[in-house]
């Protein structure tokens, strides 16, 4: 096995695959509203699958389970809160759509925020639901760089310290950490990415998210794209940098996602004008050509690298 894929995990932890099912929520980002936003995120950020915010949870899941389960014969569903920052509410508003995601065919709710709009006030009502319910939580956190002058230059509005102390948060409940991580941005090398994949593996998440970079029209990214201010590289530098952050990952920790997937028409620049599964089959080549698997270079947790005296 060359990584540790989602759907793998799916199966044995549920016997079958499991579909998310995004929820579109009427709300935004702090980051945006004080700061400008993050300079690669696009007006409806990352809902390109949601059905419209003005519609209530209960409808939204009903209107996708309704057309995603017979189509694709599938039983078991999670309810994804994906867009923007879904704690970015008060917490009385927030246990009520939480508790409006909640259905027999739901078996996990996740939900997407920021590092820093975390705490225990709304990981305290998500314990309660999974206690009460037995419906498995999955807090999914944006990183995407671990260079603090990356984080600046991107504008993420906060700092390796608020991912490492909303991570350790989590992790006294029975909850599972997704992270997101963006694996070609021009201002990290290979170090930078590697790096990464050792902070997150000794951090113990459970699942990531790679991404490659993609570009959306009327974003500050778009604008230093077209002045040519922005090197991107090429494919293959993308291909060698998610192979090594494979190698360098834990071989426990599952891979959501390999490579970004958007629509061409609401993008500027998105994989190289590659399909996203030729990407995935590139790295898996590289992988194989250089046999790598995840977890091959992982050498470096529990006192591995104590020098001798």
């Amino acid at each position: 096995m060359l990584y540790y894929k989602y759907s793998d995990y799916l199966k044995n932890k549920y016997g079958e695959k499991v579909y998310k099912i995004p929820i579109n929520l009427p709300l935004t980002c702090p980051n945006r509203t004080k700061e400008g936003g993050c300079t690669f995120c696009a007006q409806n950020a990352v809902g390109y699958e949601s059905l419209e915010n003005n519609l209530g949870v209960k409808e939204q899941l009903e209107k996708n389970i309704n057309y995603i389960g017979p189509r694709y014969g599938a039983k078991k569903f999670s309810a994804y809160f994906q867009n923007y920052t879904n704690t970015f509410m008060n917490t009385e508003v927030f246990e009520k759509y939480m508790l409006d995601a909640l259905r027999d065919d739901v078996v996990e709710i996740a939900v997407s925020t920021r590092p820093d709009c975390i705490n225990y006030k709304y990981l305290d009502i998500l314990d309660k639901i999974h206690k009460e319910t037995g419906t498995d939580i999955c807090i999914e956190l944006g990183l995407q760089s671990v260079n603090y002058k990356t984080l600046e230059k991107i504008n993420r509005g906060h700092s390796l310290a608020e991912f490492i102390d909303a991570v350790m948060m989590i992790k006294k409940y029975d909850f599972t950490i997704s992270n997101h991580m963006i694996l070609n941005l021009p201002y990290d090398d290979l170090t930078d990415v590697i790096e990464a994949a050792k902070i997150l593996s000794a951090l113990k998440v459970d699942f990531v998210k790679m991404h490659s970079l993609y570009i959306c029209p009327n974003t500050s990214m778009e604008k230093d794209y077209l002045a040519g201010k922005l090197d991107l590289k090429d494919v293959d530098d993308y291909v060698k940098k998610s192979a090594l952050f494979l190698a360098y990952l834990d071989e426990n920790i599952v891979i959501q996602r390999i490579v970004s997937r958007a629509p061409k028409e609401d993008t500027v620049f998105c994989n190289y004008g590659i399909s996203w599964w030729k990407i995935r089959d590139y790295i898996e080549e590289f992988m194989t050509k250089n046999n790598l698997t995840q977890g091959c270079k992982c050498d470096y947790l529990g006192g591995k690298n104590v020098r001798d005296l």
